[in-house]
């Protein structure tokens, strides 16, 4: 695939089954997210891979979390059945750091590219992903039992693994609905 076709071909997927990605799989998709745009340099980012029995210690993360803040019965049922919807799972973080020069939001931004970067690259060597937020990536509980600091942001969990279906998505966007002369 070539990085046009990449660039414009690239869609998510939540059908996702085994197999994930391998071991050569998942050493070009953290090379492709090192590789963004990094303010200042200083790597705004760390990961965290989700796989194999790490998927039931993080929906044991989520449904400890969703019962201690007191969410609804859906989230709370649903909480430990989330992660065992890819094989894979990145939790991509941002790690605030104070800069004179870099505000918070740049160095969210970059680590933003990066989860975009690693779901190219899967799609790229025909896997495909889906990137989630939502309440799990808000939570502070969730935070604190993955060992990250309160101003850390989860900027997003990719879910990685082979697509189940070939569907692909109809252009739902036009260029000059978006873009302008000035």
């Amino acid at each position: 695939m070539d990085a046009i076709e990449l660039l414009t071909t690239r869609q998510s997927d939540s059908n996702l089954s085994f197999p994930g990605p391998s071991v050569d799989q998942l050493e070009i998709i953290k090379k492709a997210a090192l590789k963004v745009p990094d303010h200042g340099g200083l790597t705004p980012w760390k990961f965290i891979v989700v796989q194999g029995e790490g998927r039931e210690k993080l929906g044991e993360i989520y449904h400890q979390a969703a019962v201690s803040e007191n969410q609804d019965e859906r989230t709370i049922s649903r909480a430990k059945e989330l992660t065992q919807r890819a094989p894979m799972i990145i939790i991509a973080v941002s790690p605030y750091q104070e800069h004179p020069k870099v505000p918070r939001i740049e160095q969210i931004e970059s680590a933003a590219c990066s989860v975009f970067a690693m779901q190219q690259a899967a799609f790229a060597q025909h896997l495909s992903g889906v990137w989630r937020t939502g309440y799990f990536a808000q939570s502070p509980k969730v935070k604190s039992l993955l060992g990250l600091n309160e101003q850390d942001e989860i900027v997003g969990y990719l879910y990685l693994g082979t697509p189940t279906v070939a569907c692909t998505k109809p252009v739902r966007h036009k260029a000059e609905t978006f873009f302008s002369d000035l």
